[in-house]
């Protein structure tokens, strides 16, 4: 009984320490994304973690609130694409698997 609570443990630490090797290989992994008309640049990682954001200024006009918001949207829409395609390609599936 004991070495099944210690391989369990061993395997654990495995787990963790192969989620943090992802984790970093994620924050690495860098992505921009524009909105359909390119006013709105969103500058992420494929953690989903924000980096930076570029607004033309035509849209820091109080007036054009609800197409700023639009143009936010469409490049987070954007950049969801890009990072689902990124995670296609630079992820192995199966060392995914491994983890679990």
């Amino acid at each position: 009984m004991p070495d099944n609570i210690f391989n369990n443990m061993k395997d654990l630490y495995k787990m963790q320490r192969e989620a943090k090797k992802m984790q970093k290989k994620l924050q690495e992994q860098k992505i921009v994304a524009e909105s359909k008309t390119g006013k709105v640049t969103l500058f992420m990682n494929a953690a989903q973690e924000y980096e930076d954001i570029q607004i033309d200024e035509s849209l820091l006009d109080p007036e054009m609130m609800d197409l700023l918001r639009k143009e936010i949207k469409s490049a987070f829409k954007n950049f969801q694409k890009k990072l689902q395609k990124e995670m296609k390609s630079n992820f192995d599936m199966d060392d995914l698997k491994g983890m679990f």
